[in-house]
């Protein structure tokens, strides 16, 4: 299929693309071969895919077309290429978590989120890249290098699933999984004009992982729009036996319409989350007239902002005890191939007592409680999804956000963290440009478990604004 006759195909939505296939208008195989086709025109500019099984690919594809023409009931993901990220186990398919100690590891099994993807009739493409572990918001490792933003090559593309919002941005697939602590769903789609979900914990049960009962990691959908992501929570979400956390809600209930009159709804904007967090002017500026949409579609829109009080110590206190449970034993073995900062995170969760951790889970609690009272006032919560535009690709992290100094590499991500403590649902969802033309990202919160109605806010956003639909300059 010639570049030209393609475009329709490789930045189609995901929902079209499914019915199409199933209604036979397309083959598999030619949804899968348009894609590697511009995985090939654009992946060396930014750098998303690090892994490509093209010919594993196209097979599959092949059998998905025999059994659809057989009479085969397709699943709801039938023919979609997708490629995972390379912190998601992959049967048979090298994954390296970013790091040289797993360079030339191949699982013998899928992580429960690929499994479900691949069971719904997805296509796996390869993976897509990510931070060393995945930690950090920048994506790069000594194995393959940085992501970068396919708006602009000099800056990144966010992380840690960079790979996978500058994949979707470029049109290389149409929907991927990722993972988000502290904003590695969000910022990323920010960076890279896509959407990410940040699920409640528990949506979308995560197995296997060394902490079951742990919330503040999750994994969850991205894509190019809201229905999309919607589509690939349907099939992520739902209960399984291995995880002791997951919700028993069906992934079907997200396989509904999204549309739904936004009048009424009552809207908390906080620009800096209550003077907690120093923003960029260049974000504010977007955001602030994206916030009237709000208001154009018939909400009653307020400053206002929950209590986070105590979330900073929650969310840092839990991560280093997560990394320590994760990664410490590595670390002992081989410390020389950590890079510094996930060192220090993870030395950071050796020298916590149990008072430390108790005193965390006390202060998680009575943020639960008070983000609680929140959204009895308010419907929705908007905010910043990064507290920067795109950042110059060379660095680790910001070292200072409008005039105030990032002392490590988690502190220009606060407006995303944060939101991480309270366990409620988040939407990263395409708000528009700065001037020079970088994507920022608007982020929409819900009550507790109220996925599914902060995935409508951001559709109706989504269709009134439109911003999704810009595409990066050709490479």
């Amino acid at each position: 299929m010639p570049e030209e006759g393609d475009a329709e195909v490789r930045f189609a939505s995901a929902r079209e693309l499914a019915r199409r296939i199933r209604a036979r208008e397309l083959s598999a195989r030619e949804v899968v071969q348009a894609h590697l086709d511009q995985i090939e025109r654009t992946n060396p500019q930014v750098n998303a895919i690090v892994t490509l099984v093209a010919e594993r690919a196209l097979d599959q594809a092949r059998d998905a077309d025999e059994r659809l023409a057989r009479g085969a009931a397709p699943g709801p993901l039938h023919g979609l290429p997708v490629a995972h990220k390379d912190t998601h186990a992959t049967a048979g398919i090298r994954t390296t978590s970013g790091s040289p100690i797993f360079a030339d590891h191949v699982p013998a099994a899928d992580d429960l989120v690929v499994e479900r993807i691949r069971a719904a009739g997805a296509i796996t493409l390869g993976k897509t890249n990510v931070p060393e572990f995945a930690a950090g918001s920048h994506t790069f490792n000594p194995i393959f290098g940085v992501t970068r933003n396919p708006y602009d090559p000099s800056r990144s593309a966010g992380g840690s699933s960079g790979g996978a919002a500058a994949a979707l941005a470029c049109g290389m697939h149409p929907i991927a999984d990722g993972s988000d602590m502290g904003g590695s769903l969000r910022n990323p789609a920010s960076f890279c004009n896509v959407v990410g979900f940040r699920p409640s914990p528990g949506r979308v049960p995560s197995w296997p992982v060394p902490a079951g009962w742990a919330t503040m990691g999750v994994q969850g959908p991205m894509a190019r729009t809201v229905a999309d992501a919607a589509l690939l929570l349907s099939v992520l979400a739902g209960p399984d036996p291995r995880s002791p956390i997951a919700l028993e809600t069906p992934g079907s209930a997200f396989a509904v319409p999204l549309d739904r009159d936004l009048a009424g709804l009552r809207v908390a904007w906080s620009p800096d989350l209550g003077g907690t967090v120093p923003v960029d002017p260049a974000v504010t500026g977007v955001l602030e007239p994206a916030v009237k949409v709000f208001e154009e579609l018939g909400c009653a829109v307020e400053e206002a902002c929950p209590d986070f009080s105590g979330a900073d110590e929650v969310f840092r206190t839990l991560r280093a005890w997560h990394w320590d449970v994760a990664l410490g034993s590595l670390l002992d073995e081989r410390r020389a191939d950590f890079k510094p900062s996930l060192a220090a995170n993870i030395e950071a969760g050796r020298v916590l007592s149990g008072s430390d951790v108790g005193r965390a889970e006390a202060l998680h609690t009575a943020l639960f409680h008070r983000v609680r009272e929140f959204f009895g006032r308010y419907d929705a919560l908007l905010l910043p999804v990064s507290q920067v535009p795109p950042f110059d690709a060379g660095i680790e992290y910001p070292d200072e956000v409008a005039g105030q100094p990032m002392p490590d590499y988690l502190e220009w991500m606060r407006s995303c963290f944060l939101v991480s403590a309270t366990g409620c649902p988040a939407l990263s969802v395409p708000a528009g440009f700065t001037g020079d033309g970088l994507p920022v990202g608007l982020q929409i919160v819900g009550p507790h478990r109220a996925d599914l109605d902060v995935l409508r806010i951001g559709h109706g956003f989504e269709q009134a604004t439109r911003h999704g639909t810009r595409r990066p300059p050709p490479a």
